[in-house]
C-alpha cells in the first residue's frame, strides 16, 4: 500500500503545473478516492489539497528567483488565474510577495516532497475485529461541531451538558445491541479532516432498524455493512486520539480494507477519572489490490 501511495506522490510531482485529478491519484494508489484522501491526510499530517498547494508554491518560488519567466507566466503555469491571486498565496506561504522575492533575493520557505514509509514503534499489537452488521439506527441528539485533533472538544462537552442527565438516560433506554450504551457518533467530515472542519456529532445509541424514534430525538439510518472494530485503553482523551491516528497511519496501510462513507462510532467506558476503555467502529470495504 505504501509503495502505491508513493507512486501517487510521484505522479503529483510530475504534474505540478497541470490540474490534478484526485480520482487518477486514487487509481494509481489502487484505492477509492475517499479512502485516498483520508489516508493521505492521516499519514502526511495535512490535507492533500494543502500539500499540493505548498509543493506548487515551493517550485514556483524557485522559478520566481530564477527570473526566467514573468511573474504572470509563473502564476498561470501553477494554476492561478491572476497575478494578484498568486501574490496572495505566495505571501501566505513565503512571508513575502513574489515581486519582493525577485528583487531582494530573499530566502523562501520550502515544502519538501513527501515519501511514505512504515516505522514500527514498539512491539504491541492493535486489537481489532471485523463485524458484519445488519442495518440499524443511530438515535439520540445531533449537533454540528468543529473537529479538534487533540484534547477535549469544548463544543462537544457543552452539547452534552446541554442534553443533561435526564436526556442522556432517556436516550440510553433505547440501546439494544452492540456497541452497547450511549455512544459518540461522528459523520460528514471533509475528506481531508483538517482541524476545525465542521462535522455532525450524535450523542446517541445504536438500536434496531425497526425501533420507533421518540419525539425530540434525531435519527441516522445506517445500512447493513462491514465494520472494523478497534479496542484501546489508556488516558482520556489522549489514548483515544492516538488510537484514531494509529488506525489510519498503521492499520489501514497494513490490512486489505479501506474506509467508506458512513458514521464512525465510539463507545467509551471510564475505568477511573482520567482513564478509559474505548471501542471504535469504522465502516470499511474489502480493498481490491
Amino acid at each position: 500500500m505504501l509503495e502505491q501511495l508513493n507512486r501517487a506522490i510521484a505522479h503529483i510531482e510530475e504534474h505540478l503545473d497541470e490540474p490534478l485529478d484526485t480520482a487518477e491519484l486514487a487509481r494509481i494508489a489502487v484505492t477509492s478516492e475517499y479512502h485516498f484522501r483520508r489516508l493521505f491526510s492521516a499519514l502526511a499530517g495535512m490535507p492533500l489539497s494543502e500539500y499540493v498547494r505548498r509543493r506548487r508554491l515551493t517550485v514556483a518560488g524557485a522559478e520566481v528567483l530564477a527570473g526566467e519567466r514573468t511573474l504572470l507566466d509563473v502564476a498561470i503555469r501553477y494554476g492561478y488565474t491572476s497575478g494578484e491571486a498568486f501574490a496572495r498565496a505566495f505571501r501566505a506561504m513565503h512571508g513575502v510577495g513574489p515581486g519582493e522575492a525577485r528583487r531582494g533575493g530573499l530566502v523562501l520557505r520550502s515544502q519538501p516532497r513527501i515519501s511514505f514509509r512504515l516505522v514500527i514503534e514498539g512491539s504491541s499489537s492493535m486489537e481489532y475485529r471485523i463485524v458484519e452488521k445488519p442495518a440499524f439506527k443511530v438515535i439520540g441528539r445531533r449537533a454540528r461541531v468543529p473537529l479538534v485533533h487533540e484534547g477535549v472538544n469544548p463544543a462537544i462537552a457543552a452539547f452534552i451538558r446541554e442534553i443533561g442527565q435526564e436526556g442522556i438516560a432517556r436516550i440510553a433506554e433505547l440501546s439494544d445491541q452492540d456497541p452497547a450504551g450511549v455512544v459518540s457518533v461522528t459523520e460528514f467530515f471533509s475528506d481531508d479532516r483538517e482541524e476545525g472542519v465542521e462535522l455532525d456529532y450524535y450523542h446517541a445509541v445504536v438500536a434496531g432498524a425497526d425501533t420507533v424514534v421518540p419525539d425530540g430525538l434525531d435519527v441516522r439510518e445506517v445500512p447493513a455493512g462491514t465494520w472494523a472494530v478497534f479496542v484501546n485503553r489508556g488516558a482520556f482523551p489522549k489514548a483515544l486520539q492516538e488510537m484514531w491516528r494509529d488506525v489510519y497511519t498503521l492499520w489501514f496501510p497494513s490490512n486489505p480494507y479501506e474506509t467508506k462513507l458512513g458514521p464512525e462510532i465510539l463507545r467509551t467506558g471510564f475505568l477511573s477519572e482520567d482513564e478509559a476503555e474505548a471501542e471504535l467502529w469504522i465502516p470499511v470495504d474489502r480493498a481490491i489490490r
